[in-house]
């Protein structure tokens, strides 16, 4: 029997070979941010963008009955979900958009060890979906960007290869050589005064070359690995003023740090990481609660030895901590104005479940075998896009009364090993009641 694809619902190339899945599959887009193998990474055009929407749904069904309404409270078995999973791989069957959105979960707020039925459920609040005009899938309430069962999946196979590498991890870095040719560059500029140095930024990017991608701890070939890239991406562009910021407040760093002091050694590097409050649970260990806002923005900046490479210093820059902080308090505004940022969230969340289910064996506890979503038993196979190892440089320079700062690294880095190791006891959350409504599928409402 074949394995059961899971595939992105996306426009693009259509996949080799679907054996059971939803939608056409995609080697080129994820939240509206277009990777190509050859290393092009850019917004979605407008036109691409219609077209995207158009065969999202074209691919998918919309929600009915229960799944067409908002709950705060939606409860998944992921005893019943393998089952399914299971069942379609026999079947030959393709997989619906209840089960690849995992029934409109907008986050999975609560795990709950059920050992009566030998079930470890996941709970929070879920929303009927729809295809918004780019063709990103978003609740219908909230406007954020649905759940995805690959990435639960790829969540749950990539716990361990994240503790053999210290993390998940994700930046997009210029190289040593690519350094030098601009320190080199930067030595026979001499500006005029009054004269503008923006004519100067193409042949700086020409002189940097192309930026390296750089990711651990995940597969590179997952859509999960895709969102993490596009959301440094498109963090860049807004930092760098090479995006207009969809949201009010929220300048480019290049609009604050203008006409400032810049330090000629070193550069302010911004990056995504988790931002979650210590995870509580009862006394029996049962229930377990996750909270938070899920992601936030740190900088440090970087200092440059005479060899090109970099290291960072561990130092603030005031501006850059300015922008640093006006991202994270815009974060929740930005990531419906821009799904991938809720993408980004979404597959933080998916991590640090699965390493918490795994750092306190709560598979074990309820008796569950969880091979399906693990891996160890062949059913799901996950869809593979080719990921590129280099892309154009994405880079701005400001040019200050001291000197050059050049702003081009960033990345993301997810530790959920930290977060599910932060703790605290709640006993209230021995009152959660999760009693089943719905014996027939995998997923009901609870109160």
């Amino acid at each position: 029997m074949p394995a059961l694809l899971l595939t992105a619902i996306c426009v693009g190339s259509m996949a080799s070979s679907v054996q059971a899945g939803i939608g056409l599959g995609n080697q080129n887009a994820v939240g509206g941010v277009m990777i190509a193998p050859d290393g092009s990474v850019r917004a979605a055009t407008p036109d691409e963008q219609k077209v995207m929407a158009q065969v999202v749904r074209n691919a998918i069904d919309a929600p009915t009955g229960d799944l067409a309404k908002a709950t705060d409270f939606r409860v998944i078995s992921l005893k019943k979900l393998q089952a399914k999973l299971k069942e379609a791989d026999q079947a030959g069957k393709h997989l619906d958009a209840e089960t690849a959105f995992l029934a409109g979960l907008q986050r999975i707020e609560y795990v709950i060890v059920d050992q009566e039925n030998n079930d470890l459920l996941l709970a929070g609040p879920a929303e009927p979906w729809m295809v918004r005009a780019d063709g990103n899938v978003v609740g219908t309430k909230s406007g954020g960007s649905v759940l995805r069962l690959d990435d639960l999946v790829t969540a749950f196979r990539s716990v361990e290869s994240a503790r053999n590498d210290g993390g998940i991890r994700c930046s997009i870095e210029p190289t040593a050589e690519g350094r030098l040719r601009l320190q080199n560059f930067l030595k026979n500029v001499t500006l005029r005064p009054g004269q503008n140095p923006a004519y100067l930024e193409a042949g700086m990017r020409q002189a940097f070359g192309p930026q390296q991608i750089l990711l651990a701890g995940v597969p590179t070939d997952s859509r999960f690995a895709r969102t993490l890239v596009a959301a440094d991406f498109e963090m860049k562009r807004l930092g760098m003023g090479l995006a207009e910021s969809p949201v009010a407040g929220l300048p480019s760093y290049l609009e604050i740090a203008k006409n400032q002091v810049q330090s000629r050694n070193s550069s302010p590097r911004w990056w995504m990481a988790c931002d979650y409050e210590p995870i509580a649970h009862d006394e029996a260990g049962r229930v377990w609660k996750i909270s938070g806002q899920g992601v936030k923005t740190l900088t440090e900046e970087d200092s440059f030895n005479q060899d090109g490479t970099v290291r960072g210093n561990g130092r603030k820059n005031a501006l850059a901590s300015k922008w640093a902080d006006m991202m994270t308090a815009k974060y929740e505004e930005l990531s419906i104005e821009r799904p991938i940022f809720r993408d980004l969230r979404n597959v933080m969340d998916m991590s640090v479940v699965a390493t918490l289910i795994t750092q306190q064996q709560l598979d074990l506890k309820s008796q569950i075998d969880l091979g399906v979503l693990r891996g160890s038993e062949s059913n799901v196979e996950l869809a593979s896009y080719e990921m590129p190892k280099s892309l154009e440089p994405q880079c701005s320079f400001i040019k200050g009364r001291s000197g050059w700062t050049v702003t081009a690294s960033g990345g993301v880095n997810l530790n959920a090993f930290g977060v599910s190791d932060n703790l605290a006891t709640d006993e209230t959350l021995g009152k959660v009641a999760v009693a089943e409504t719905a014996a027939d599928r995998w997923w009901w409402d609870g109160k």
